[in-house]
């Protein structure tokens, strides 16, 4: 068998039969190609929706963590990919708390994270980890400090998120609800991630809606 790229695979799952959502998800920005996202942008099956790990907006953060990307590359992923499709959803993941992380590593941070036109933030904590390089790096950031960066970087993340949902009210846009019934109340998707919650309608579950925001 021949090895088949992930553009290569991307292209053929877009011609697969009876799947009707799919979506490029905890990809790095160094393997993110702009010829993927000009395919997504006219692509009928995967959704306006990435979630692309960027993890530090400190160039220093990064090359601790031995990322292969800056985070100039970063924010040009991302501007093409709100060029070609302004109302896709893109996450971050970021770690806040790295070794080594000062309080102007962080500042730097928050600021790129405000800067860059995103949706939403995944934020984690460092933890340690036995046998890892990142166990030799020091200073050492106190878990309380951790803790602090961390809610300050989930605040900022739920404004992003707001924000994105509120560029798209009176738009009426495809929502795929799923299963859960919690209250008479259920749960679904837009295709640009944007969570919609609706009286349970059974002939709904695993069906796509058209949906007003």
């Amino acid at each position: 068998h021949r090895e088949v790229d992930l553009f290569e695979m991307i292209k053929l799952l877009d011609e697969v039969e009876g799947v009707e959502r799919f979506c490029i998800s905890s990809i790095g920005p160094n393997l993110l190609s702009n010829e993927m996202i000009a395919f997504v942008a006219g692509s009928k099956k995967f959704m306006p929706h990435f979630h692309i790990p960027l993890q530090s907006g400190s160039n220093k953060t990064l090359a601790a963590m031995r990322r292969r990307y800056k985070k100039e590359l970063y924010a040009e992923k991302t501007a093409l990919i709100k060029q070609l499709m302004p109302h896709c959803c893109i996450g971050v993941d970021v770690i806040v708390g790295f070794p080594g992380e000062t309080e102007e590593d962080f500042n730097e941070t928050a600021l790129f994270r405000q800067e860059l036109d995103v949706s939403y933030l995944h934020v984690f904590t460092y933890s340690e980890r036995d046998n890892t390089d990142a166990l030799e790096i020091k200073p050492v950031v106190p878990v309380h400090v951790r803790n602090e960066r961390n809610k300050i970087l989930r605040n900022l993340g739920y404004t992003k998120m707001q924000e994105f949902t509120r560029q798209h009210i009176g738009q009426t846009r495809k929502v795929l609800f799923e299963g859960h019934n919690k209250n008479n109340m259920m749960e679904g998707y837009t295709d640009n991630y944007i969570k919609i919650s609706a009286p349970y309608h059974a002939q709904w579950v695993n069906n796509i809606v058209d949906w007003k925001i």
